[in-house]
């Protein structure tokens, strides 16, 4: 009525809801406290400014990280949980979601020669450095490998299969194999190995000794000319003595021997002393003894036949005459 002033109200409208009679009301805005929430989960909101004027203002902050934030509107947050180094050494982690609800999603995957992928927590890996491609030991070499752990690298061993003793840690080992340590040349051959790698095997090489012609062999005993090292070539034998030298392909070496051809004896190396003791022919008749005072081969003729009692006589070169000594018998 024309009578009634100053009894109206005003309202405010939005979150807040002040009423004040006579006169405009203060009114305030908080966007954040809206229903729904203007934000998404795990997001938290701000609004810098709350007057009923001041719409569209509010921001969105990721609670994961606070440098990703949307104003007037859900953030784009994410969570990628790989960020934190769940896995372990020597493993490569995923995380497939990234959104904050999505937790316990990433995987943990071996590398190396094992392949084990475990979802939500590190992997147990083995990485065996031997079983690596290309090998990484040499050829005659074995691989080991004492500690197969992924984070166990570089600890393998490689060991000479010639010579267990040579052997290196995290590399191929530096091994040797002189082939003529077996002696395979024949004899009074001499071997040299040029290559002593125990990868080069039949590359040592014999070569036959003077005066042969320097003839050689690779991967095997030589074949020397026969007969060009018979020391008996020289005749060291005296006269009536045969020669013989057992070794003609090795070097001289002093080995021939002189056998007697006359009587008995030999030696090796220089000339034999022969004897003939001419009793052995038994040149005596029967009844009579023999006895040769000189058995060297140029005494002939000089053994002596002697009769036995009751019988005398002797002769020299000869048979002798016995006569019966009757006074005796």
């Amino acid at each position: 009525s024309p009578g009634s002033t100053g009894d109206y109200t005003c309202t405010c409208t939005g979150t807040t809801s002040i009423v004040v009679k006579g006169g405009p009301a203060t009114c305030t805005n908080d966007e954040c406290q809206a229903t729904p929430a203007p934000c998404g989960t795990g997001q938290t909101c701000n609004d810098p400014d709350t007057a009923a004027n001041k719409l569209h203002d509010f921001t969105c902050i990721c609670d994961n990280d606070n440098s990703i934030r949307k104003v007037d509107g859900p953030a784009t947050c994410m969570k990628d949980e790989c960020t934190t180094t769940p896995c372990g050494t020597g493993q490569t982690c995923k995380d497939p979601n990234t959104s904050p609800g999505s937790t316990g999603d990433y995987t943990c995957t071996c590398t190396g020669t094992t392949s084990i992928v475990v979802k939500g927590g590190p992997a147990t890996c083995t990485n065996d450095e031997c079983q690596a491609t290309p090998a990484p030991c040499g050829t005659g070499q074995t691989c080991n490998d004492p500690d197969t752990a992924a984070n166990k690298l570089h600890d393998f061993t490689c060991t000479c299969d010639n010579d267990n003793s040579i052997r290196k840690v995290d590399g191929p080992a530096t091994c040797t194999k002189d082939e003529c340590a077996s002696m395979p040349c024949a004899t009074g051959q001499t071997c040299e190995d040029p290559n002593k790698s125990a990868a080069m095997l039949k590359d040592f090489v014999c070569t036959c000794p003077a005066p042969n012609t320097m003839t050689t062999n690779v991967g095997g005993p030589a074949t020397c000319s026969t007969g060009s090292n018979d020391e008996c070539a020289s005749t060291p034998c005296p006269a009536g003595q045969t020669c013989t030298d057992p070794d003609k392909a090795s070097a001289p070496s002093n080995d021939f021997v002189c056998t007697c051809t006359t009587g008995t004896g030999s030696a090796t190396g220089k000339g034999a002393s022969c004897v003939l003791d001419e009793c052995n022919a038994s040149p005596c008749g029967s009844g009579q003894t023999c006895s040769d005072p000189d058995t060297s081969v140029s005494k002939t003729k000089d053994y002596v036949c002697t009769c036995t009692a009751p019988k005398l006589g002797t002769m020299t070169g000869g048979a002798a005459t016995c006569i019966l000594n009757e006074c005796d018998a």
